[in-house]
């Protein structure tokens, strides 16, 4: 057996004691160089008042972001949803409004009664683009006094002078130039977090260990909520993608995979649909959803995505329509168990696309199960429904093997 040299022992020493002096070292006093950039920032530019989105699927982080770091005013976050909130939506509201109308003003209301003086409602690419008069008007007559921040408003200006009227309108003192910088970190942090929910749809429903996934992702928004740049947000991306990568699983080589599509607000955010995505994960599926911000917003190509849904479309049909189409051809000519195509009650685009859908079924044998959702959709019928579709799904794959 080999003994250190005395030389390399005392350095063994030195090195020692020095990590435990610099453990034992009180905190520097240099400030830390970008928490001051940022203190000079805010005392400039901050508006102290508060902000509040209404609740959407997994984009909290992104809101928070916005507000903070982009219109630089407080960001008020809402607690979980009850039924009280929902309530409230619907009993201020016309009984021919889609679901989506109502928990937005029943999210809006809430907001005000704890505090908030600013309302951001980033309407949608189907008449939700005008429900933010509608529910201003509503509000008001409900004897609410706050600001609307409607981004329908100024579009027709184009992208900077959108920008400019949107972020002026909630804070005179803002630094444009600042804010278009942290515009672009947003738009970085919705599509990491799109990616990251793409990752957890596929592989959650096959973890060893339950709740594993669940608990990353838990770690995942809390870490992008921390976020006050880009480079913290691509590092965040980085530790949770990294974390979920390393979740052992029990995943068969080929599982039933079932694709999601439908309406941009039902077929996405878990309230609306009931916790659509995490009862397929609990059946051990593996689930996809190309519709998300991403693709919707951020790359959104309507032309030519009809192009790749050409079989079956010719005109816009407007909304998410072109994208559901698409995504149930690309599903079925991948292979896919099954599709189901989620919607609001009363949603005219999506009802559009239920002939096309049956037309995608029956050319590729794929089956689609059509779910609609209103105030009144019960856990009960939704999973009776699910696992009757998941049981036809494993017959039928068993029978081709």
């Amino acid at each position: 057996m080999s003994v250190a040299k005395p030389q390399t022992m005392i350095e063994q020493v030195r090195s020692k004691v020095s990590v435990e002096r610099e453990r034992l070292r009180p905190p520097s006093l240099h400030a830390d160089r970008k928490a001051a950039k940022r203190a000079r920032h805010k005392a400039k530019h901050h508006k102290y008042t508060k902000a509040a989105f209404f609740r959407y699927c997994y984009y909290d982080p992104a809101f928070k972001f916005f507000c903070e770091q982009v219109l630089d005013v407080d960001y008020l976050p809402l607690p979980e949803a009850t039924r009280t909130a929902s309530e409230v939506g619907v009993q201020n509201s016309s009984d021919y409004v889609c679901t989506p109308f109502k928990h937005i003003l029943g999210d809006f209301a809430e907001a005000l009664d704890l505090g908030a003086d600013i309302l951001i409602q980033f309407g949608g690419p189907c008449r939700l683009g005008y429900y933010g008069e509608l529910q201003d008007s509503i509000l008001r007559d409900m004897g609410y006094d706050f600001i609307m921040l409607n981004f329908a408003h100024g579009i027709e200006k184009g992208y900077i002078g959108w920008a400019k009227e949107v972020l002026k309108t909630v804070n005179p003192d803002v630094d444009i130039p600042h804010g278009v910088v942290q515009l672009k970190a947003v738009a970085k942090m919705i599509a990491h977090l799109d990616s990251l929910r793409d990752f957890y749809l596929a592989n959650a429903g096959f973890e060893r260990e339950r709740g594993a996934f669940d608990a990353a992702w838990a770690r995942a928004m809390d870490a992008m909520r921390a976020c006050t740049d880009e480079r913290d947000v691509n590092q965040a991306f980085r530790d949770a993608m990294g974390e979920m990568r390393a979740i052992p699983l029990d995943k068969p080589a080929d599982p039933i995979r079932i694709g999601i599509v439908g309406e941009m607000f039902t077929a996405i955010d878990e309230r609306s649909n009931l916790e659509l995505d995490h009862k397929l994960l609990a059946m051990g599926v593996e689930v996809h959803r190309m519709l998300n911000f991403t693709n919707r917003y951020l790359r959104y190509n309507e032309p030519n995505l009809r192009v790749g849904a050409k079989d079956y479309l010719t005109y816009d049909m407007g909304p998410t329509s072109t994208l559901t189409v698409l995504a149930a051809k690309k599903y079925a000519e991948g292979g896919f168990d099954g599709i189901i195509h989620a919607k609001s009650a009363g949603c005219t685009p999506e009802i559009d696309c239920i002939p096309v859908l049956q037309k995608v079924s029956e050319d590729f044998a794929v089956p689609i199960l059509y779910l609609t959702y209103d105030s009144q959709t019960s856990d009960t019928g939704l999973d009776t429904r699910l696992e009757a579709f998941y049981d036809m799904l494993a017959m039928k794959k068993e029978k081709r093997k």
